[in-house]
């Protein structure tokens, strides 16, 4: 019989539960998962993970079962702890660690801190007007991207803190995102909208959620492909209503 095997079982959810909620996809998750409790000396590991829930079941090699199930809530992209968990995996599978070492090393990824508020802040605005230069922005269209690009980062900082759902949240960053560009056109900072719009909208697209939404149902995980296919979807068409709400109001002018 495996030694404390709730609780490091509950300790490989949590490898699996940092990479789905970081970008990690679907596939990875399971064979990371599958592989840790294999190292650990279970004679089975049965994973099914979608993209909110992740459900191990784990066989002993006495014959016992042990199942956990993990609801995922929300996600941030962050491919860093992506790659620290893929490392602990690796030097799990080529050396087991206490499970006392185990909790240390996934609550030290945890806590790893990420970029400072400001370098992201400040990304936002020089993505915004990189694209918005990309799809033939002038200096000046550039420069109210840049602003604008702030101002979206503001707007979803604002909405976490006051925790609105995210499809919403999504509208209001896109109808900021076309307020603030027809306002900029106005005063006469811009001189396209259409140019310093879509800077400001890439910052919204899911692209990340679409790329592994394929690549699981490339990998045969239909069900976490589709959703996650559908979600990305349905985030596209958030984005075009904030857009289009704006314009409807406004008239594209102001």
């Amino acid at each position: 019989m495996i030694e404390n095997s709730a609780q490091l079982l509950s300790a490989i959810l949590d490898v699996g539960e940092i990479m789905l909620t970081a970008g990690a996809e679907v596939n990875r998750v399971e064979n990371t998962i599958q592989h840790m409790g294999e190292a650990y000396g279970y004679s089975k590991v049965d994973v099914f993970t979608i993209t909110s829930s992740i459900v191990v079941t784990m066989h002993e090699p006495d014959g016992s079962i042990e199942t956990q199930t993990r609801r995922i809530y929300s996600y941030e992209t962050d491919m860093r702890k992506v790659e620290r968990c893929n490392a602990l995996s690796r030097a799990v599978c080529k050396e087991t660690l206490p499970l006392s070492a185990l909790l240390e090393e996934i609550a030290d990824i945890r806590q790893e801190k990420r970029y400072p508020g400001w370098l992201v802040f400040l990304t936002y605005g020089f993505s915004s007007a990189v694209f918005s230069a990309f799809f033939g922005g002038s200096v000046r269209d550039m420069a109210a991207a840049f602003l604008g690009g702030l101002v979206v980062r503001c707007v979803q900082l604002a909405g976490r803190r006051l925790k609105v759902q995210n499809l919403i949240l999504i509208i209001v960053c896109a109808a900021s995102a076309e307020l603030v560009t027809l306002i900029f056109v106005y005063i006469g900072l811009g001189v396209s909208a259409d140019k310093i719009m879509i800077g400001n909208i890439m910052l919204l697209i899911p692209g990340l959620a679409l790329t592994t939404s394929l690549r699981d149902m490339i990998s045969g995980d239909l069900i976490s492909g589709l959703l996650g296919l559908c979600e990305a979807v349905i985030r596209a068409v958030a984005i075009a209503f904030g857009v289009a709400l704006v314009l409807w109001q406004t008239g594209g002018v102001l």
